[in-house]
């Protein structure tokens, strides 16, 4: 189910008209050749989340944002448009539900060249379908 959720959170995320205005790249890896803003997804994780009569996981998830700006708001709005997004996320998805979507913590930092970095964790809990 991590996979299935990996692939069918970064359809989701690539198809919001808004955010594919303001990002260049919404990918399952840092692109190689991606100009800035791109998001990706840095990693994820699952342990068993079954009931007695279903399978399921709970799935971590680490999506990292990369933009470019001097100040601590640059990426502000767009971290609320990737929020709102993925809060929205159906919750019948092929082969699994989405029983819940939690926002865990966010990283920010300024790096070299101008580039910001926002990292976003969330955690899915899924049932199998």
């Amino acid at each position: 189910m991590e996979i299935a959720l990996r692939t069918a959170l970064i359809g989701w995320l690539a198809a919001d008209p808004v955010l594919a205005a303001a990002i260049n790249s919404v990918t399952e890896e840092a692109p190689a050749s991606a100009a800035i803003p791109w998001l990706a997804i840095a990693t994820s994780a699952s342990a068993d989340w079954s009931v007695k009569d279903c399978p399921g996981r709970e799935v971590r998830i680490a999506l990292e944002l990369h933009c470019r700006g001097d100040r601590p708001d640059t990426a502000a709005e767009l971290v609320r448009g990737l929020e709102a997004r993925i809060a929205a996320l159906p919750r019948d998805q092929p082969g699994f539900a989405v029983v819940n979507a939690q926002f865990l913590r966010a990283r920010s930092e300024q790096r070299a060249g101008n580039v910001r970095s926002v990292l976003l964790e969330y955690r899915f809990r899924l049932l199998a379908a």
